[in-house]
């Protein structure tokens, strides 16, 4: 393994400006930094309304009282704290082209923002099945420990979409934003169980990691490919046209994850690893979650 660490120094203090917003809020989800059109408890002023039996007598307006003889309730802007979570994809296929690595490192950057903001991130490694959690919060000094988790992390398995989620859902019934970070490459297809995880309230944002030759294979003639997670083999004639052709039905794959994403009001960013994460972090990725640097 590289001994470089995953994201350096420089990188993290170009991180530090970075301030993500995320798309939606949710009610009862009270703290964060995330503004509500909900009202309740909390530090901006939204309005008056009328008193109404069994409602908190602190949040009277006693002064309005003494001049009108009349009990009005002040409303507050609740800022929800909207869960966030990270689904990292750890499978076999992302060892080609590097996609695993870029992918830890790309996490590690959000994960790290969201510290910074004194989010909390909660990370969960998958393949075929949910692995073990990592919590990241607490603020940037405690940035360390999950970045030495990150850097010992090993890909392995076989991607199972269907099964990852349906366990996610069983496990996290509090709605929130579901970032997935993935080359969403399965054989069973992974369209049905994106779709069930909007299905139960979820905001999804997805990050599709590429390499050059998942996309655009560089190959010439007869091939014998073998799938790196399932172990089968397929025998090719592989020229220009094959290769245009398979390059158009990546793009058409690609597609239909974005348009799905964007359906269910989510955010979808298609990341090449030749992009370097810096360009990617403060570029496409930041217009495709709102954020601004």
């Amino acid at each position: 393994m590289d001994s470089a660490p995953i994201l350096d120094r420089e990188f993290l203090e170009k991180l530090e400006r970075l301030a993500l917003r995320w798309q939606k809020s949710f009610p009862g989800l009270v703290g964060g930094h995330n503004p509500s059109r909900f009202s309740g408890a909390g530090q901006e002023f939204l309005d008056h309304r009328s008193f109404h039996h069994g409602d908190d007598l602190r949040a009277v307006n006693w002064r309005a009282y003494l001049r009108l003889e009349k009990l009005f309730l002040k409303m507050f802007q609740v800022e929800p704290r909207v869960p966030v979570r990270m689904l990292l994809d750890t499978s076999d296929s992302m060892l080609a082209g590097g996609k695993f690595d870029y992918a830890r490192r790309l996490a590690g950057a959000l994960c790290y923002v969201g510290m910074v903001r004194l989010d909390g991130i909660e990370l969960h490694p998958f393949s075929d099945k949910l692995g073990r959690r990592f919590l990241c919060t607490g603020g940037r000094h405690r940035f360390g420990p999950m970045l030495d988790s990150l850097g010992a992390m090993e890909a392995g398995g076989q991607t199972d979409f269907f099964a990852v989620l349906r366990e996610f859902i069983s496990r996290y019934s509090q709605r929130g934003l579901v970032i997935v970070i993935s080359d969403f490459l399965d054989d069973q297809g992974c369209e049905r169980a994106l779709q069930f995880l909007a299905d139960f309230g979820h905001e999804m944002m997805l990050l599709q990691i590429w390499s050059d030759e998942d996309r655009t294979p560089p190959w010439d003639g007869e091939l014998e490919l073998e799938d790196a997670e399932t172990g089968g083999r397929l025998k090719v004639q592989f020229d220009q046209s094959a290769r245009a052709r398979y390059t158009e039905a990546f793009d058409e794959y690609a597609a239909a994850i974005r348009k799905l994403a964007l359906r269910n009001s989510g955010r979808y960013a298609g990341v090449s690893t030749a992009q370097p994460v810096e360009e990617v972090i403060f570029g496409p990725l930041m217009r495709s979650v709102g954020g601004r640097a």
